[in-house]
């Protein structure tokens, strides 16, 4: 095939680490790929600061983070795109979750804010990354929101059933996106032992693969001389449209049937590395 590739996207979660986890070969396949002169980004919905550990292991050129609420050049710390939520917004999300009894906790650069009340999602995020960012509960979101006026970088509900006509109502009604994620069967969250899912909830038309294109913009190349590794729904776009999409192999169904190349391993044994070894070292 011999494609020119001059970026590799890759997400995390899933598809390069493991509960925290890298393994031995895909560290080894980020040197090749700096051997090779191709750009690194890691493209994730979590935000900067609950990635700094993995930034400092992998050492990519380029962050996405937060679904494409910013874009970072990692060597300089230049912020190239950021994309907040307005408090009118969030306020709305917060009073649609109350509605319907879903859990809500915000996102903003070093924090992550949640009610008293707060159920498994903010409850594991707080585990996960309480060495990175803040953890902070408060009485009342909407009163906290008012008050300190911050920077939301993103706005997350989750809850037990399925969210399609919740994330309806939002990108209708609000002008936003929501981004459905789902965590069922063998994707299940193993730290808090149950199946949910949750929608990531951002500006309106910010996606991985937007801010891929913007990314690719900014490096004045053609995201067809892009190569993307991801697992999850959040990544099909940016599979789909990359000059060479790969599907790790323990993606979602609907994230294989995008993928120009599915790996034969999953992020346990080292699918990463595979992909870069395939279409990256022996250019096939």
């Amino acid at each position: 095939m011999n494609k020119i590739i001059r970026l590799l996207a890759s997400d995390l979660d899933g598809t390069i680490i493991f509960n925290n986890q890298i393994t031995t070969k895909d560290l080894e396949a980020v040197k090749k790929l700096k051997q090779n002169n191709i750009d690194f980004a890691i493209c994730t919905g979590k935000t900067y600061s609950m990635t700094k550990d993995i930034c400092d292991k992998l050492m990519p050129e380029y962050g996405i983070f937060g679904n494409g609420t910013q874009i970072i050049k990692l060597k300089t710390g230049e912020e190239i795109i950021k994309n907040t939520l307005s408090s009118e917004q969030a306020k709305a999300c917060i009073k649609l979750a109350q509605k319907q009894n879903l859990h809500i906790h915000l996102y903003i650069d070093n924090a992550i804010i949640a009610e008293k009340t707060m159920k498994y999602m903010a409850y594991r995020n707080s585990i996960l990354y309480k060495n990175q960012m803040q953890f902070k509960t408060v009485e009342s979101l909407e009163t906290y929101i008012e008050e300190q006026k911050p920077n939301i970088l993103k706005f997350v509900i989750s809850g037990d059933k399925d969210l399609i006509h919740t994330k309806r109502e939002i990108e209708e009604r609000q002008n936003l996106t929501a981004i459905q994620i789902k965590k069922y069967g063998e994707y299940r969250d193993k730290i808090v032992g149950k199946d949910y899912e949750y929608l990531d909830i951002v500006p309106k038309n910010v996606t991985k693969y937007q801010a891929l294109k913007q990314l690719c913009d900014y490096l004045n190349i053609s995201l067809k001389e892009t190569m993307t590794i991801g697992d999850n729904i959040n990544d099909i776009d940016m599979i789909r449209y990359a000059g060479i999409g790969v599907a790790v192999g323990n993606s979602y169904e609907e994230v294989k049937k995008e993928a120009f190349y599915i790996t034969k391993n999953t992020v346990q044994t080292g699918a990463f590395a595979e992909a870069v070894d395939k279409f990256i070292v022996n250019g096939q």
